[in-house]
């Protein structure tokens, strides 16, 4: 049997770097050329609220002894202060909590002493502080959150440990090993299928042989109907602007795409993207070119987002129906309740893994961005192509997406923003002028709303170049919107200070 000696393990993972998932800390302090022993105190504080961070978002490993550029330069401390730091996941975490720890030990990397601790993903409680606070693990750092912000039901901790489980009677050949293989090879050249399995924790070596869990049937299954019979993506063309059923029946068109993740991720999208070309006609360069009804990429980021974020441990499939007007991407599994429907909208950026190393594994090969990160992309392209905004929906048992091809713009405003073709304004641009139509005035608090953003850049570079354009004409200086506002006890954003016109082309002020 191949084993990864924790040795190698601990190598490699200094070789990987910083991530969401890995820590480093020196236990040195002091100027650089005089550097010593740091304070055991501080040193087991941090491994404390390194391991609560880690343990409270998605599992990791903290190396005490390495600089955070991955040089070693050991822990040089006695062996009762060593004792102290290794004691810190108990002496250093709330009395309540035990910490879900899998080594916190003390070993030799290149004739230096490098303490060693690793975590498993928290599933049945939140992890404190002797003092009460939170920690988390966001990307590569360490930041507190709320009691309340990591809360979740029983049916969430058993979506949350189905793809970690290990599963009796699988072994390494039920895997699909050229594939396994050629994804170890882009991680770490030279790493063996078993390596890489135990080095991405999707498998550890135990006196019985290897023990696999969940997550590597699931991405890499030869027969992933043994393991999950609904691992599967059903894809229906519907004929009309919703479901029936019955002799009103109007599905056209049913295809159902089986296989496991990686497998998914592929052939879904190659039986997804027909459905999004709407027309073929010829180019400004007389070519023939598919145009499509929604933006490629966000079709395909909220297809993988279903099959990375599902719940498995539900016996469904995911659903996508293709209808006249929109799209729908229907998953398995409630939105995770450290995750709300606002977070996501509103673009806040709010991210988890219901599937910790299934997002990992998804992540490390660059096929998928976090949940929250994914939304705010497509969003951004549905913008952009001037599209009506994604609606999301959860319920108690499933989650979806719909994205729309009706333009977020209504006939009489597509009218009105004809006009100012000539001018190529970008998405935002449009969404102010179209503020003016019917020769309304416009407030910088209604500029501000319709550009959904309050960064004060973003405003500025907006209004000056439709102001230069001649587009957007002020009709309140800002001197008299001050006034403006003082007498009429309003705040100076809602004072009406432009509006929006159709300059002449040969308005000097068209540059």
């Amino acid at each position: 049997m191949d084993t990864l000696i924790l040795v190698e393990r601990i190598k490699n993972t200094v070789l990987l770097g910083e991530s969401h998932f890995r820590e480093f800390k020196s236990a040195l302090e002091g100027p650089p050329d005089h550097k010593k022993p740091g304070n055991v105190k501080h040193l087991c504080r941090y491994i404390g609220e390194a391991l609560v961070a880690f343990a409270n978002a998605d599992g990791g490993e903290l190396l005490i002894g390495v600089e955070d550029d991955g040089t070693i330069t050991g822990v040089d401390h006695s062996d009762t202060e060593i004792e102290n730091m290794l004691s810190a996941p108990v002496s250093h975490v709330h009395s309540g909590n035990t910490l879900p720890l899998v080594y916190a030990i003390k070993i030799m990397i290149e004739d230096k002493r490098v303490l060693f601790f690793s975590v498993n993903k928290g599933t049945s409680e939140i992890y404190q502080l002797p003092d009460g606070k939170c920690m988390r693990r966001k990307d590569k750092t360490t930041v507190p959150v709320t009691f309340r912000q990591i809360t979740f039901d029983r049916q969430e901790i058993r979506s949350r440990e189905y793809d970690r489980q290990f599963v009796d009677g699988a072994t390494v050949a039920d895997l699909d090993i050229p594939y396994v293989q050629a994804i170890a090879d882009s991680y770490i050249p030279g790493l063996s299928v078993e390596r890489y399995l135990q080095q991405t924790g999707l498998a550890e070596y135990t006196p019985n042989g290897i023990r696999l869990r969940m997550a590597a049937l699931l991405l890499f299954a030869k027969d992933i109907q043994r393991w999950h019979p609904r691992s599967q993506v059903r894809i229906l063309k519907v004929s009309g602007t919703e479901f029936k059923s019955g002799e009103h029946y109007n599905v056209t068109s049913d295809e159902i795409v089986r296989g496991n993740i990686f497998q998914l991720v592929e052939q879904s999208w190659e039986h997804l993207r027909p459905f999004l070309a709407y027309k073929t006609e010829f180019s400004p360069d007389a070519k023939f070119e598919q145009k499509y009804i929604y933006p490629e990429w966000t079709c395909r980021e909220g297809m993988i987002n279903a099959i990375a974020h599902r719940d498995y441990s539900i016996q469904n499939g995911i659903e996508i129906y293709i209808f006249d007007d929109s799209m729908k991407i229907k998953s398995p599994g409630a939105l995770l309740s450290t995750l709300t429907l606002k977070n996501l909208e509103e673009l806040q950026g709010a991210h988890e893994s219901r599937n910790v190393f299934v997002a990992k594994i998804l992540r490390e090969n660059r096929y998928m961005r976090e949940l929250g990160e994914g939304i705010q992309r497509m969003f951004e392209l549905m913008e952009q192509r001037e599209l009506k905004k994604p609606i999301l929906y959860s319920n108690d048992i499933w989650f979806s997406i719909t994205l729309f091809h009706k333009s977020v713009f209504n006939q009489h405003q597509q009218a009105w923003l004809s006009g100012f073709e000539p001018f190529g304004l970008s998405a935002r641009q449009k969404r102010i002028v179209v503020l003016g139509i019917d020769g309304n005035e416009i407030s910088p608090g209604e500029i501000e709303k319709a550009l959904n953003t309050k960064e004060l850049r973003i405003y500025n570079e907006e209004v000056t170049y439709l102001r230069n354009k001649g587009i957007l004409v002020e009709i309140r200086t800002n001197s008299q919107a001050n006034q403006f506002a003082k007498k009429q006890n309003i705040l100076k954003k809602q004072v009406k200070r432009f509006i929006a016109k159709i300059p002449d082309r040969n308005d000097t002020a068209i540059k």
